[in-house]
């Protein structure tokens, strides 16, 4: 599992980019992010490579900050690439409360979850070999 990055920004021009600016000035690497968004806010969701140090630096420049544990899977690259764990998940009777992905260098394909019950999760994972490290790793570089 990770550490991600769950930071509340109003739907402002420039919210997002002061958020950047401050993570850039620390030397914070972005690995993945998605921002989910009303008429009046938003929730910016990231990926980072130091996810304890760029929570206390982002709450120190005033903005609302938590950090939530998720899943990080690897899979590969192509069409229908994550159906495999989603499918395990379903059988599961596991919710995926949201979801998002990115591509890596290596021809692989990550997903980073957040499901409705993480300890059947890892459970299920751990019996179908289905691990984060090699996510971690990446990301932590």
């Amino acid at each position: 599992m990770l550490k991600q990055l769950s930071v509340f920004v109003e739907n402002k021009a420039g919210a997002v980019c002061e958020i950047a600016e401050v993570l850039n000035k620390h030397a914070i690497d972005i690995r993945a992010l998605c921002i989910a968004d009303t008429a009046k806010f938003g929730i910016l969701r990231m990926i980072v490579n130091e996810p304890a140090r760029a929570s206390e630096i982002l709450s120190a420049n005033g903005q609302t900050v938590s950090l939530t544990e998720v899943f990080a899977v690897s899979m590969d690259d192509r069409p229908g690439g994550m159906l495999p764990v989603l499918k395990l998940l379903n059988e599961g009777g596991i919710c995926v409360e949201y979801m998002y992905a990115f591509v890596g260098k290596d021809n692989s394909a990550y997903m980073i979850l957040r499901v409705d019950q993480t300890e059947k999760t890892k459970e299920i994972f751990t019996a179908n070999g289905i691990g984060g490290a090699e996510v971690k790793e990446m990301i932590e570089k």
